[in-house]
């Protein structure tokens, strides 16, 4: 099984992606929130680009079918109802609902893997259950990291790891790339103790900054939702 690993959205090839497999992490928080919000019970998540995006897509929508959600530069987005703290994506919030979703980097690196066979959802929340399904299908295999404003970001690059080293079972069948071979390596040193790689990147900063520590020590959980999100035709559901 090939393992193929881009650090940031912008430096996919569209050729490589085709007819692929694709795993889509933003651990800190796009994808842990959306993982979070369909195991809480919404109905799907839309990821789009641009905030007008965003609005005009919400007109579509009984007022009480929706939610509008996301950030930028990690704060709360004026007149939307929910940030990407995946702390309020409660089950009393999301259930049966519909939420329209933007981020500064995650949403664009879904959105970029459009084009893939097949698009899932990674964070260290769902690691093993991301890590499973792939062993399932046994084909080669793309993740895609969203980075930060088309930066390398640490901690993407160490819950890639995280779902390699849970893939990896010693007999030699994975084919890592050499950024494969290096988020295996951190995992696999830091795993008992993942924060401090973590608060080495710049967006753990930005976050803990900008009082959002409770989401980075949620983010940093590892393995306990078991669902595997799929984005496919604009839409992110279980799958």
């Amino acid at each position: 099984m090939k393992v193929t690993v881009y650090a940031t959205y912008d430096s996919v090839e569209d050729k490589v992606i085709k007819d692929r497999l694709v795993v889509v992490v933003d651990v800190l928080r796009a994808t842990s929130t959306i993982i979070t919000s369909l195991a809480n019970g919404c109905k799907e998540v839309i990821p789009v680009v641009e905030i007008e995006e965003a609005m005009n897509l919400s007109k579509n929508y009984e007022k009480d079918a929706y939610l509008l959600a996301g950030e930028r530069n990690a704060l709360k987005i004026e007149g939307f109802d929910l940030s990407n703290s995946p702390a309020e994506y409660t089950k009393d919030m999301v259930e049966d609902r519909t939420i329209i979703f933007t981020t500064t980097n995650g949403t664009k690196a879904i959105r970029k893997a459009e084009g893939a066979n097949e698009i899932i959802l990674g964070a260290l929340i769902n690691a093993k259950a991301v890590s499973d399904y792939i062993l399932s299908r046994g084909e080669d295999i793309v993740f895609i990291c969203a980075g930060t404003e088309g930066k390398f970001s640490l901690d993407d690059i160490a819950t890639v790891g995280a779902i390699i080293y849970r893939m990896d079972d010693g007999s030699g069948q994975l084919k890592l790339d050499d950024l494969g071979l290096v988020c295996r390596h951190i995992y696999r040193e830091y795993k008992g103790n993942l924060e401090s790689v973590f608060k080495k990147s710049r967006h753990y900063n930005v976050l803990k900054k900008a009082n959002y520590y409770n989401d980075i020590l949620y983010c940093l959980k590892e393995d306990m939702i078991s669902i595997v999100p799929e984005y496919t035709d604009g839409i992110v559901k279980i799958k």
